[in-house]
């Protein structure tokens, strides 16, 4: 079958179909996460992603005028994907009758142990918020709705909360230091994220 006599299909309902402009910064983004990933904002080289993504460094910086912008997008790409994570977790937990924060905690350790760059991007993305406000905000509106759901979800307490919140951290640095590999005590002690992270009712 020749390829050219192929009609794309329509969008259907209620669907829109991204723009050739659109669809190249999607392919972009995804394109710059390994390289953020491993080499962080300010080492990383827009050559690098713009060959990764198959177009010239002019094109890169038509689609996002600046490496900020480019990694913003990145950041917010990869803390959707965890948001939505937890809510299909949650979700799932509730339709079999088991504890949504439980489940969400479990998800998100699954996530980001079979996951490297999406765990490298958050510690990227936490350590130059400092100094760079658009980053910051696209961090603190992920744990805006991290929080809003893991309550909704839970009904937990402002203290269960930041014990719940307090257990994600302590996934991101074991795991980013690859403590399971570790028999250790200490490794082993801190790699435990079974069990419970909200108190059930008597």
């Amino acid at each position: 079958m020749n390829p050219a006599s192929v009609k794309k299909k329509a969008p259907s309902t209620g669907e829109r179909s991204l723009s050739t402009a659109e669809e190249r910064r999607e392919e972009l983004v995804t394109a710059s996460i390994p390289v953020f990933a491993e080499k962080g904002y300010h080492a990383a080289p827009t050559t690098e992603i713009a060959k990764r993504a198959g177009i010239s460094q002019a094109y890169l910086f038509r689609l996002f005028p600046t490496k900020e912008e480019l990694f913003v997008a990145a950041v917010e790409r990869s803390t959707r994907r965890i948001v939505e994570t937890m809510a299909e977790a949650a979700a799932k937990a509730e339709r079999e009758g088991v504890e949504p924060g439980d489940a969400m905690s479990l998800a998100y350790g699954d996530l980001v142990g079979s996951d490297r760059e999406l765990l490298l991007i958050q510690l990227h993305a936490q350590a130059v918020s400092p100094s760079m406000p658009s980053v910051r905000n696209a961090i603190r509106d992920c744990f805006a709705d991290l929080y809003a759901l893991g309550s909704e979800r839970t009904g937990g307490s402002a203290d269960e909360m930041q014990n719940w919140f307090a257990h994600g951290m302590l996934i991101n640095v074991m795991t980013a230091i690859s403590a399971e590999e570790v028999n250790e005590p200490w490794a082993v002690a801190l790699t435990d994220f079974e069990g419970d992270c909200f108190p059930r009712e008597s």
